[in-house]
């Protein structure tokens, strides 16, 4: 078929408070890897803190019962740490923290097998508080946390719930059937029942089945017109009785508050295996055991005025009549190094990029920008030295006064996961925006911006090359509202530098010169922002932007002609 014109992505502001999110088209939702098994090796342990709240409230113990409703809370002051004694030394695999308002933005956590000598296991000075998972792994009979910086500066620390585990519980995609008692996904492709669901121009449809179909860009909500009451509910028939271990919840900005867990052998009688009354939404990971065939949650108090939504329902367990979920590919180990695409633009003076490896992306552009990308790669050349010249002209085209170029590997190169990289030399110029880009592919086959998701390695802009950007759009974070970092370096325009970003399924690591400038963890996103929707096939981008929403105008400063040149493209895995 015809692909569709590949316009930029239009920069529209965040997302307000996410609640747009319940209006967006078609959306999407990962189901995360079926984890390994794992013990919870801390709950009605010995725990001790440097202080509490109150006298006789908010104890040590309080973190390490079970119980949601109960939680530790230090003095108020910045130099806390709370420790749990596990008995004996022990494999840690992994750390849960359900943080309470009062979160650290700065804290270690440290393992000791004598109480006396510490080694760090995690460090972090960008704690965003919520439900944090840790994978922090070592021998260790005494954990310990240690919190230096107050995300509320008028208050303590505290936490619901602090739990260690013991054993694998790293993400597995087993390559044949799991033998008969190991820990999977359950509920991946199973039928899927709602008390409403929206199915609109909205939402369309935003069906039950969505929160279990391993997409993550698409979502469960309850229907906007008969919906949007307590209680709601979803539900799936895992196929057959299941004992299930851990629940994974990742939430559309309409979450629940108060919600229950629920298994039925008969999807009429109810059993309660989970209860919270203080949801927070974005990613719940809520370790818990019940046994039944069919599993429900079962929401009584919204966040808000709207329903219900979920992107993804993910249970994990054993038993049940489980489909196994699309492998996908192994993570690369960087440096990576095998070589699966590359233009080194060695060609002549005056050659056109190779059609065997680029499409032309001819058209107007979206984001306010006023230049015309030219078909046939007409301002996109050889320079005959070993670069690629893209070049933004005044020139009189289709009704423009301005053209440039814009060009992809769309359907003659897609990659998941692996380094791809750029050795590039951007223009100076008030409202020039070069950028090195990828796109995810469904685009192709008509899923819309940012639903297949973006991946911008590098944009500057012209107005000042001394600075850079890296950054991810996804339905939840887009536009202004994207997740990624701005970074100061020298100017740019001197000479040329390479950018790069190592993907793989736990998150990006974004590169300038070698130099990491920006780490995308996929656990933090979907525990602070929304779902990550990386974990599929993407297409890599040049162009070089005139004007438009981001950069700015132009002016009478800005030079005419402006070359982009790149040196080269390259992709290892």
């Amino acid at each position: 078929m015809t692909s569709p014109v590949l316009e930029r992505p239009f920069r529209v502001a965040a997302l307000v408070a996410g609640l747009v999110g319940l209006f967006a088209a078609y959306l999407v939702a990962t189901v995360q890897p079926a984890r390994a098994a794992e013990v919870l090796v801390s709950q009605g342990k010995t725990a001790t803190a440097s202080s509490t709240e109150a006298a006789g409230a908010y104890q040590a113990a309080e973190a390490v019962d079970g119980n949601a409703g109960t939680r530790w809370a230090s003095a108020f002051s910045a130099a806390q740490w709370w420790q749990v004694d596990l008995g004996a030394t022990t494999s840690v695999s992994r750390i849960a923290i359900n943080w309470e308002a009062a979160y650290a933005k700065a804290f270690t956590i440290q393992f000791s097998t004598n109480g006396s000598t510490y080694t760090q296991a995690y460090a972090t000075t960008t704690g965003t508080g919520g439900q944090q998972s840790i994978a922090a792994t070592g021998s260790a009979r005494y954990v310990r946390i240690n919190l230096t910086e107050r995300a509320l500066a008028a208050y303590g620390y505290s936490f619901w719930e602090f739990q260690v585990f013991s054993g694998d519980g790293g993400p597995t995609t087993p390559p044949t059937t799991p033998p008969a008692g190991t820990t999977r996904l359950l509920s991946y492709n199973k039928p899927a029942q709602a008390s409403s669901w929206q199915n609109d121009v909205n939402c369309n449809p935003c069906s039950p089945d969505k929160a279990f179909d391993n997409d993550p860009a698409s979502r469960w909500a309850t229907s906007s017109t008969t919906g949007w009451v307590d209680p709601g509910w979803i539900s799936v028939d895992l196929g057959a009785t299941a004992q299930i271990s851990q629940v994974v919840l990742q939430w559309d900005p309409a979450y629940g508050r108060a919600y229950q867990l629920q298994t039925s052998n008969d999807n009429a009688n109810w059993t309660t295996f989970y209860s919270t009354t203080t949801g927070d939404g974005l990613k719940d990971v809520i370790n818990a055991t019940g046994t039944g065939r069919y599993v429900r949650l079962y929401g009584t108090a919204r966040s808000s005025a709207y329903g219900y939504s979920l992107w993804e329902f993910s249970v994990y367990g054993t038993g049940g009549n489980p489909t196994a979920p699309p492998a996908k590919p192994a993570d690369p180990t960087f440096p990576a190094t095998r070589l699966v695409f590359s233009d080194e633009f060695n060609g002549a003076a005056g050659a056109k990029p190779d059609q065997a490896k680029w499409t032309y992306d001819p058209g107007v552009p979206q984001n306010g920008e006023i230049q015309y990308y030219t078909p046939n790669s007409e301002n996109a050349q050889m320079n005959g030295q070993g670069s690629l010249v893209i070049e933004a002209r005044r020139q009189d085209y289709q009704g423009r006064q301005y053209t440039s170029a814009r060009m992809n590997t769309s359907n003659k190169f897609h990659v998941q996961y692996g380094r791809v990289e750029a050795r590039v030399k951007v223009p100076k110029g008030n409202g020039l925006w070069p950028a090195f880009w990828m796109m995810g592919a469904d685009f192709l086959t008509g899923r819309p911006w940012p639903y297949n998701g973006e991946i911008d390695i590098m944009e500057v802009l012209g107005r000042n090359t001394s600075e850079a950007y890296s950054t991810l759009h996804a339905p939840a974070y887009n536009g202004a509202g994207g997740y990624g970092q701005k970074y100061a370096t020298a100017d740019l325009s001197q000479d040329f530098h390479v950018w790069a970003v190592e993907w793989d399924s736990k998150g990006m690591r974004f590169l300038l010169d070698g130099n990491q400038v920006f780490y995308a963890s996929k656990e933090t996103v979907e525990n602070t922002r929304g779902p990550w929707i990386y974990d599929h096939p993407f297409y890599v981008i040049l162009n070089l932007a005139v004007g438009g929403d981001f950069p700015g105008p132009i002016d009478a400063s800005t030079p005419f002609p402006s070359q982009m040149l790149v040196d080269y493209v390259r992709v290892y895995q």
